[in-house]
């Protein structure tokens, strides 16, 4: 058997190879222009409306921003570009500088590392319930955003400390 240990492919190239695969399985024909065109979308997403004054109220109090994720760092800029939300943000990280993905540790002790801090005093915010629980695991506080009670918690082992309907729901929970 072969290992896949020390193996690693960018969030770009698993998002084609992830996309490919869904036109085989829905028998949709993936010609390369329509490929392109659906790639090519991942770089212009809008936030959810609560974001950008939610990050605006969280920059008013003080706080450093950042984003840390599984993405490609040409995805990651282009995302918070199109979403108008670069100048609110300190730090992009990207896994692509530990090569490995959230939810390990690794991932989550690298924003502590670059926004230089000790992870007590990290808190992680995600509209995605596993990847809060890793960083409760690593140690870090969490805010996961359930936009719908039809989002439910995985189970895994640990909990979110905190949950939220928005990001702007954060500023008046947060006190200093």
């Amino acid at each position: 058997m072969r290992s896949l240990t020390g193996r690693h492919r960018d969030f770009w190239g698993l998002t084609e190879d992830g996309l490919v695969w869904a036109g085989k399985s829905l028998m949709v024909d993936l010609n390369a222009d329509r490929k392109k065109q659906l790639m090519d979308a991942y770089l212009s997403l809008a936030a959810f409306p609560d974001v950008k004054p939610g990050l605006e109220a969280l920059k008013r109090q003080g706080l450093k921003l950042a984003i840390l994720s599984n993405g490609e760092p040409k995805m990651l800029e282009a995302a918070v570009k199109s979403a108008g939300i670069r100048d609110l943000l300190d730090e992009i990280i990207s896994v692509e500088e530990v090569k490995i993905y959230k939810p390990s540790h690794r991932v989550y002790w690298l924003a502590a590392d670059r926004m230089k801090v000790d992870n007590p005093e990290l808190g992680f915010v995600s509209s995605n319930n596993w990847d809060g629980v890793g960083a409760v695991s690593a140690g870090i506080a969490d805010f996961w955003i359930q936009r719908s009670a039809a989002d439910i918690p995985e189970e895994l082992g640990f909990q979110v400390d905190v949950t939220v309907k928005a990001i702007s729901d954060l500023p008046g929970l947060l006190r200093f």
